[in-house]
């Protein structure tokens, strides 16, 4: 794969299953490098074959898969497909050029797409109502004179903005607090109606040209953002998580509320969860509500490495929570898909995969996945499971599952969108566990280019750190590998899927086990494979993984080169300076001076001697651009070679979702910098 290869990258989204079960609709997003976008289109994928079905390994273009996937709409970025209860409609998001998304409904049954929203600041989510009359949905209210809210009034001539709370800005979004995320409902349309016809042209001026739709009505009340949006079985109320208030070094975090939709907007009931932070909730046929949460203890701070898990309550309004799923050595994330018999569905990350795992209301749980696949999303009807995965060749298709989990996890694949990427020629990263110097055994993967070598090699680390690397098809590596190098990449301690003690074993120690456990995975995998040249190796990492390359390459000497990219450079300056600068660092590094500078880059970067390129994005909140500024300017000032690379625009997601243009140019740079100071021959 090339940098330039970028484009035959597509993303698939969760499968939205009919209710007949027979087929399925998903979006499929790609980098468009002529649009500097991300494009993408509804997708109709027939999930019942005619005959026996194929498996992982095969094609989804075969007469047994029951026929071809076909592009269903036209759209520029059509996204978050969803069926109607009775299967007749499909709502999705609709985003047209510089334009915010709104939602639209599709009949299932031929004719156009209607427009059922025009909000200002667009639509983030939304579900549909049990009975399918209404669709409720999360949109940002703008506060009068801000985003362009009144006409006239550009961002540079807005009021100032008053602050008194912890958290005033997010990555990828800018200021929230004038803008709270709030839960609206509306009537959806008849499609088959007669169309509103557009007022003709005044002396005044020209005609709306926007199409007419339906009036929302706010349900939600407090000014803060709302998400994570379930309707109740009855459809007499939806279920939402509200933002709460942060404290002193405390994470974002919300409360459960469920908003009546009969009468007033008053009334609401709060879930009582205790010290659970919930991520997504669910309601079940029988009104029990579903959560997935994470614990982070009586003070609200004790977010390092803890796992997520699904607790259910049989009776939400007056019943405390119970958990279903070990807390330990399972990590639940995504949203819950309650059962018809009670249970759910949920998605856990465990050792580099992500599988689909049925829980029941008495806590046995059923892997319905296995293998090197990750599970991105999924979807059920008519008896039918489908999922959205990736894996080692794939970087997103969809797949039947067993529902009972009878076929020990095996994938019914229906789609094959990476073909002309795997076309381009990848390689399949090897599976390596390398037992470190205390013993403790590491878990990654090597990839290696053709040829017998010995092959430069690059020592990449992940973000997060409570993140990981994963069995799948991998931009990043496989760009690398294509250019002729080398890569090992791990999952040291501090990563996530390898249970709570393997997360945590880096609270207030960043730098520690983390940096031998990359350091003895690399030369384990030299040791392990003749094709590596352990005499000419480079590192490199974003986030977390800038983190600890800056570490890594203020101890260790050997690299030829590294790359920096958006980094944690500075706990101090990070402090008051990131959006999550109020609580990350205190719970990672700790609050003293001495624990602070024990784990800083920035205090140990005058021992750096390796060329470094400092790789950022102007508008990155997470890690903001000054983190990588003093680090450029220190190592500047020490006489080391290096580079500062600033993308204007772009934010901390750059390498997953930026503009496709940068995207590709980061890669062309990245591989000057190799090409320079790591070079092949």
């Amino acid at each position: 794969m090339q940098a330039a290869d970028l484009p035959l990258i597509q993303s698939v989204s969760r499968p939205a299953v009919h209710p007949d079960g027979t087929w399925a609709v998903v979006s499929v997003t790609r980098p468009d490098l002529d649009a500097d976008a991300t494009v993408g289109q509804l997708w109709r994928v027939p999930l019942v074959s005619t005959s026996s079905t194929s498996s992982t390994s095969e094609t989804a273009d075969t007469a047994d898969t029951g026929g071809k996937p076909r592009r269903l709409t036209r759209g520029f970025r059509d996204t978050e497909p969803r069926f109607s209860p009775d299967g007749a409609l499909v709502a999705f998001l609709r985003a047209e050029p510089q334009g915010a998304p709104q939602l639209w409904i599709l009949p299932v049954g031929g004719g156009e797409a209607a427009q059922v929203t025009d909000r200002k600041l667009g639509v983030t989510d939304f579900r549909w109502s049990p009975d399918g009359t209404r669709l409720a949905f999360l949109s940002r209210e703008p506060e009068a004179g801000r985003y362009g809210s009144v006409e006239g009034i550009a961002s540079g001539a807005e009021g100032p903005r008053r602050i008194t709370s912890w958290s005033w800005t997010r990555n990828g979004l800018g200021y929230h607090q004038d803008r709270p995320q709030h839960v609206f409902v509306v009537d959806v349309p008849d499609v088959g109606a007669e169309p509103v016809v557009q007022p003709a042209a005044t002396a005044q001026g020209e005609a709306d040209p926007r199409p007419t739709v339906p009036e929302p009505r706010r349900v939600s009340v407090d000014d803060v953002d709302h998400s994570g949006i379930a309707f109740t079985p009855d459809g007499g109320a939806i279920g939402v998580i509200v933002e709460r208030e942060q404290g002193a070094g405390q994470p974002w975090t919300g409360t459960v509320r469920v908003l009546p939709l009969t009468g007033s907007t008053g009334g609401s009931s709060d879930v009582l969860l205790g010290t659970l932070a919930p991520e997504a909730i669910g309601f079940g046929a029988g009104g029990e509500l579903y959560v997935v949460a994470q614990d982070f203890g009586p003070e609200g701070k004790d977010f390092v490495a803890r796992n997520g898990a699904l607790y259910v309550l049989s009776a939400w309004a007056d019943q405390e929570p119970r958990r279903l799923t070990d807390l330990e050595t399972q990590l639940i994330d995504g949203e819950p898909l309650p059962l018809a018999d009670g249970g759910a569905l949920v998605t856990v990350e465990t050792r580099g995969t992500h599988q689909l795992l049925k829980v029941t209301d008495d806590g046995v749980t059923t892997q319905l996945t296995s293998g090197d696949v990750v599970v991105s999303g999924f979807g059920a009807g008519g008896g039918t499971l489908a999922v959205a995965y990736s894996d080692p060749g794939t970087y997103g298709d969809v797949a039947v599952v067993d529902l009972d989990g009878a076929a020990g996890g095996e994938l019914r694949r229906r789609t094959d969108f990476s073909a002309p990427l795997r076309a381009t020629g990848v390689v399949t990263p090897k599976e390596l566990i390398v037992d470190g110097r205390d013993g403790y055994p590491v878990h990654g993967w090597v990839a290696v280019p053709e040829g017998p070598g010995p092959h430069p090699t690059l020592l990449m680390i992940h973000g997060g750190p409570f993140a990981s690397y994963r069995a799948e098809l991998f931009d990043e590596t496989q760009v690398l590998v294509g250019a002729g190098y080398a890569v090992v990449y791990s999952n040291p301690r501090g990563s996530a899927g390898y249970g709570q003690a393997h997360g945590r074993a880096i609270r207030h120690a960043m730098g520690t086990v983390d940096l031998h456990d990359v350091l003895d995975f690399l030369d384990g995998a030299v040791a392990a494979d003749g094709r590596l040249d352990g005499s000419r190796v480079g590192v490199l990492g974003g986030s977390y993984g800038g983190y600890l390359t800056a570490w890594t390459i203020a101890h260790d000497h050997r690299f030829a080169g590294a790359i920096v990219e958006r980094g944690f450079l500075d706990p101090e300056v990070f402090f008051g300076t990131s959006d999550i600068g109020s609580f990350f660092g205190s719970e990672y590094v700790g609050e003293t001076p001495e624990q602070i500078v024990a784990q800083s880059p920035q205090a140990v970067a005058g021992q750096v001697t390796t060329p470094t390129l400092v790789l950022h994005s102007e508008q990155d909140l997470r890690c903001p651009l000054s983190q990588a500024e003093r680090y450029y300017s220190t190592l500047k000032r020490h006489g080391v070679e290096t580079e500062l690379v600033v993308f204007p625009g772009e934010n901390h997601e750059l390498s997953r979702s930026g503009r496709p243009r940068h995207r590709q140019q980061r890669f062309e740079i990245i591989l000057d910098w190799w090409k320079r100071y790591l070079p092949l021959g």
